[in-house]
């Protein structure tokens, strides 16, 4: 679990509140179907707006920035190495804060699209032509690296990842975003 500050807690306390009445509520009911009904429909709306507003905490209260973001190619392994700074701007702390990096081959980045490019054979063809065509080339690639945890308030931390870089990439545009939770 990430860490909660106290905006979870209130959020979750009124939706605990709404369950607590929804139940008197449906206790109160005279016929039996109904106050089944009515528990297990409170209990569902109240567990789906529980994890609902988790994510919805997140989003507005925890805000990280992405800052002096380099690439560095190593031909000789064939990798990508990735450096940058990511900051807590936010004023609670993060549990994990995860970098997404998508890298899109040159004929897709700039309009200069082939045919072939996005062909990518299914599994009729490739039973009746025995790999042909051969196998297919993935134009994208997006990785996912949790980069710092535990991030305090105005805290920055370093990060360095790498993967693996097809050979056959070429002026490659790149799309880099960050978020915690």
């Amino acid at each position: 679990m990430t860490l909660l500050n106290i905006w979870h807690f209130i959020v979750l306390g009124v939706i605990l509140l709404i369950f607590i009445s929804g139940v008197v509520a449906s206790l109160k009911q005279k016929e039996e179907k109904m106050k089944y009904s009515m528990l297990f429909s409170i209990a569902l709306i109240t567990t789906f707006l529980a994890v609902f507003s988790v994510f919805v905490v997140d989003k507005y209260t925890k805000k990280v920035t992405l800052s002096k973001m380099k690439n560095k190619r190593l031909l000789s392994i064939e990798k990508i190495i990735y450096t940058g700074v990511v900051k807590n701007v936010g004023n609670y702390p993060i549990g994990k804060v995860t970098f997404n990096i998508k890298l899109v081959n040159k004929g897709h980045a700039t309009g200069n699209v082939k045919g072939g490019n996005f062909y990518k054979p299914n599994g009729l063809v490739e039973f009746f032509s025995g790999g042909f065509n051969g196998p297919s080339k993935p134009q994208t690639i997006e990785k996912e690296f949790i980069v710092a945890r535990n991030l305090k308030p105005g805290q920055s931390v370093p990060f360095r990842v790498y993967f693996d870089y097809p050979p056959y990439f070429s002026s490659t545009a790149q799309f880099a975003k960050v978020w915690g939770h």
